[in-house]
């Protein structure tokens, strides 16, 4: 009996050996890059928000990331903190959610050192009116609603100003409020309000400058129903491609720049939302 147990005993540590060579074997050729699936390293791994920047990025995963050797995983996010955080700490290798005021502001306040890389598309800030269909019928003492947060009443001033509605104190930027207008020839009255409420306000309003997401949710489309839209050339609140600092030249980040600034990505955003989003070049 001690004879035949010892036999079994050696055939099954046997067996674990060489179950344990061939394990080791497979491993190894699985990450060796020739032919097989890639290592972990080589994953570009970039945090977004849902839409439209996590349907860009899948644009460019299904149809372009191939030919360029580009392995890309989209994470998504809802919120605007974890993607840079997650970015900062090293979790996600770029991210594409915000624009470059947001990512300053954010840098500035929680001491992170984040680069904003490529300008990809602005979600536009449109003037909307049920009383009016131009903005040149806009009477004196006019009510106009903007949007109450800092950053997009900057913005929706600007678009004011840019347009010739009213005028703003030089060098006021993307920080101005109403204590900022130097001009308003028709004495119009400003009435900021949650952006959300934004839409439902044009029933009590003369007009009101809505930001594209709540358009598009309001069954609103931006380039046929806007008075007028914000422009996306040389404009601060295009949305784009962020890094940490020193990441710039990252050969899998300067890839995916390469791709989210290609007539391929411009075209699939024009056709997909209609001038709700805007390629920024």
């Amino acid at each position: 009996m001690r004879k035949l147990f010892g036999i079994v005993s050696a055939i099954i540590a046997l067996t674990l050996a060489l179950a344990a060579c061939g394990s080791g074997s497979s491993g190894s050729g699985s990450g060796s890059g020739d032919g097989g699936t890639s290592s972990a390293s080589d994953v570009l791994k970039v945090g977004a928000s849902p839409v439209p920047h996590a349907e860009i990025l899948k644009f460019v995963k299904d149809k372009l990331a191939a030919k360029e050797g580009l392995n890309l995983q989209i994470v998504e996010f809802t919120d605007y903190v974890q993607p840079n955080v997650q970015l900062d700490d090293g979790q996600l290798d770029a991210n594409f959610f915000q624009h470059k005021p947001y990512m300053d502001d954010f840098n500035a306040s929680k001491g992170t050192k984040l680069t904003f890389l490529q300008p990809v598309h602005l979600e536009p800030l449109g003037l909307y009116s049920k009383k009016i269909t131009s903005l040149g019928a806009l009477g004196s003492n006019a009510t106009i609603a903007l949007p109450n947060d800092a950053t997009n009443l900057g913005r929706a001033l600007k678009l004011l100003a840019d347009n010739g509605v009213i005028t703003l104190k030089e060098g006021a930027g993307t920080a101005a409020t109403e204590r900022d207008v130097t001009g308003n020839p028709k004495n119009l009255k400003f009435q900021p309000l949650e952006a959300a409420q934004l839409p439902r306000s044009l029933d009590d309003v003369d007009a009101a400058v809505i930001n594209g997401n709540y358009a598009l949710e309001a069954g609103l489309t931006p380039a046929e129903n806007a008075l007028v839209l914000e422009k996306a050339e040389n404009n601060p609140y295009a949305n784009g491609l962020v890094v940490a600092a020193g990441k710039e030249k990252d050969p899998r980040v300067v890839k995916l720049a390469k791709l989210l600034a290609g007539p391929e990505v411009k075209q699939f955003i024009e056709q997909q939302y209609k001038g709700a989003v805007i390629p920024a070049s």
